[in-house]
This record gives C-alpha cells, sequence and structure tokens, in this order.
C-alpha cells in the first residue's frame, strides 16, 4: 500500500501511540483533582504544554490544547466576534479557507458580520495589498491559512503581518493545520500572528488533539464555557494521554522536519515532472517554493476525480479529490472556483499529500501505475 493522503490525516506514530497507552493506564487522574493522583496529570500536562512552546518558539501561556484545528478555528474567530464585536463586525478572509474558517464566517455573516472574501490570483494566492485595502475602521480580525490543503499554496504570511503593525487593534489569525513540519514555521510565527491554530492528526498524534497558539495579550471569548480549564479559556476535562502524544509527535516531527521536507520536495517534483510529459494532464499545484512540499494537485480533465481515485486505489495508492472533507459530497472545490479553474478540470482534480514515510521509491511505483492507467483514461478523454 502506498498511502499519499496525508493531508487528510495521518497514521498515529508508533512512539506516540505508546506514550498515550502509558499515560491512560498509568495516569489518567483528573487534571482538576486536588489529590496527588490529578496533580500529577497536571503537572504531565504541563510539561507537554511547555514542550510545545519550546519547539515552536513561543511561551507556555501562549498554548490553548484543543480537540483540533476546526474547534480552534471556530473559537478564534468566533471568540474574536464575541470578544471584540462592540468594536466593529467587520471581517476579512481569503475566498480559499478551509470549510472551519469559511463556515463560521457565514455563520457570522448570518448574525450580522460583515465577510470580506479576497480573491486569488491563478496560482490560489492572495494580494497583501488587497488586505489593506479591504481594512475598515469596523475591522475586528483578518483570517489567512497558511497552507491552502487543496493546492498547497504558501499564503504571504509575513507581508499581511507587516501590513496589520499599523492596525494593532485587529487580530490577526493564521489556521497552520497544514504548515506543521513544513519548513514554514518563521512564516505561521512571524512577530505580528495573535492566534495560530494546530490539529494533531495532521502529523501522527492521535485525533481529537489540537492546540491554539494565542499570543500574550489577546483576548478571546472562551468557546466552551464550563469548569474553567485552559485557564478559562477552553472548558472540559482535559485529555491528558492525547495532548502529552501531540507533544511527543510535535517533537518527532521538528526533529526531523529539515530531512522531511527535502525528501518530500525531491517525491513531489519527481511526480510532477513524469505527469507534465502528458499532454492531458493539467497541473494544478506549483513546484517553486511559493507551494509547500507535501501537497501536489493535478486533474486529467475529461474524467473525474472520483473515478481517478478509485483507479489508484484498485492498485493500491491511495490519493483523494482535493479535500477529504468535502470530498465525499461531490462539490466542487471552493480553492479551484476561486481560481476559476473551469469546471472540467475541478471536476477531475485530485490531491497527492505526502509525509515523512513517504519515499522516492513509492514516487517511482505512482508514476509507473499512472503510465497504465492513463492509457486506459485515454479512452474516456478521446
Amino acid at each position: 500500500m502506498i498511502y499519499f493522503d496525508n493531508s487528510a490525516t495521518t497514521k498515529v506514530a508508533p512512539e506516540v501511540l505508546q506514550t498515550y497507552d502509558t499515560v491512560s493506564q498509568k495516569i489518567w487522574g483528573n487534571p482538576s483533582s486536588l489529590h496527588n493522583f490529578g496533580e500529577n496529570a497536571w503537572n504531565l500536562l504541563e510539561q507537554a504544554r511547555q514542550q510545545i512552546a519550546k519547539l515552536m518558539g513561543v511561551k507556555p501561556s501562549e498554548i490553548i490544547f484543543t480537540s483540533g484545528g476546526s474547534e480552534g478555528d471556530n473559537w478564534v474567530i468566533k471568540g474574536t466576534a464575541m470578544a471584540k464585536h462592540r468594536f466593529g463586525k467587520h471581517i476579512i478572509t481569503t475566498s480559499v479557507e478551509h470549510a472551519a474558517v469559511h463556515n463560521p464566517m457565514e455563520q457570522l455573516r448570518e448574525l450580522g458580520f460583515d465577510i470580506t472574501y479576497l480573491p486569488v490570483d491563478r496560482e490560489g494566492r492572495i494580494n497583501p495589498a488587497d488586505v489593506e485595502a479591504a481594512i475598515r475602521p469596523d475591522t475586528i480580525l483578518v483570517s489567512i491559512m497558511a497552507v491552502n490543503n487543496e493546492i498547497g499554496t504558501i499564503q504571504p504570511i509575513k507581508e499581511v503581518g507587516e501590513i496589520l503593525k499599523d492596525y494593532p487593534n485587529i487580530h490577526y489569525m493564521v489556521d497552520a493545520v497544514q504548515a506543521i513540519g513544513k519548513g514554514i514555521d518563521d512564516l505561521v510565527f512571524s512577530d505580528r500572528v495573535d492566534f495560530a491554530t494546530f490539529s494533531g492528526h495532521k502529523f501522527h498524534a492521535p485525533r481529537g488533539t489540537g492546540f491554539v497558539y494565542m499570543k500574550s495579550g489577546r483576548k478571546l471569548a472562551p468557546l466552551v464555557a464550563g469548569g474553567g480549564q485552559e485557564r478559562t479559556m477552553r472548558s472540559g476535562t482535559e485529555n491528558t494521554p492525547g495532548d502529552v502524544a501531540m507533544a511527543r509527535a510535535i517533537r518527532l516531527v521538528k526533529e526531523n522536519e529539515t530531512t522531511t521536507v527535502k525528501r518530500e520536495q525531491a517525491i513531489k517534483e519527481r511526480i510532477y515532472d513524469h505527469l507534465s510529459q502528458f499532454d492531458h494532464v493539467k497541473l494544478i499545484s506549483g513546484r517553486d517554493q511559493g507551494f509547500a512540499p507535501h501537497v501536489l494537485c493535478f486533474a486529467i480533465p475529461g474524467v473525474r476525480g472520483e473515478t481517478i481515485v478509485h483507479a489508484f486505489e484498485d492498485k493500491g495508492i491511495y490519493i483523494s479529490t482535493t479535500s477529504a472533507c468535502s470530498s465525499k459530497k461531490h462539490a466542487e472545490a471552493g480553492t479551484l472556483a476561486a481560481m476559476k479553474v473551469p469546471e472540467e478540470v475541478a471536476t477531475s482534480a485530485v490531491r497527492i499529500s505526502l509525509g515523512d514515510q513517504n519515499t522516492l521509491e513509492e514516487a517511482d511505483q505512482f508514476n509507473q501505475v499512472f503510465d497504465e492507467l492513463y492509457a486506459g483514461f485515454q479512452k474516456i478523454i478521446d
């Protein structure tokens, strides 16, 4: 089996699973309990927080544990709206955001907020000047993803941050779910970013884990109110084994990041160069440094994306239509529509997304299988 769907989810690393199991079995007390058993759980949770903060170059107090990317995105967006609605109801985001950002924005629109969706160019990238042009006196939040989950475009996070230095009262959020371990932390944690969201299952941690980076001094209303955990920012009994396992997963990812990025880029380029030889293949992702090393989106116009996915599946290779969160809805990808990609191409688009376990040998196997399948697809295309 060749697994090329790592942007959808990753396999829990054996070492991470071992950590989860050990903590679950031996330190299962409630971290909020006053007895020693609870205190042991609390101390372990705080060690995990400190480890993540150190690896990310931020303060431990700036790490808030969540259940994943969707909760983090919803919290920052709605928490900002709740905390700052007296000062304004205007939010700026992009037309290529993940549904976990887009849909909360639309919920706020129904409540009377004004949402500006920035256009993108042919590579799916916004123009920072458009952000500045869209800012109004009542703007309270700018939300821009770091790496597009469908085609891998890296957004100009740092350039937007430079603009927002002149607007210190506007919250600046980055959806960094696809960015961790990809060699671009300097973009995500530029000094103007106020919030960044992360999801554990994208980097070999258990599902249901994640965290939000929340810059010191910034204020959010809690989305989950209750017992006051996570400094009242995110109530609910803490997922101690999950969060400790996630900390180990991040450490493993960061230890091997340089090697992994180089290998993923090499795999991507080998497949990219092979696909570029075919007249009926449309390469949507780029191969330069403006794109993340692990995502490659392409299409065979005239062949539906689902057909391509299942054809590779029959050969033991797992890829996906552009976004796993929308693939079963048979919906045209939001990113491709925003890029004004023709419908025939958009409905044919599929995504390869690489991980640290993938190899160049797997790229060669993919290319060989592609040649076989393409010959059959020619009958559909013709």
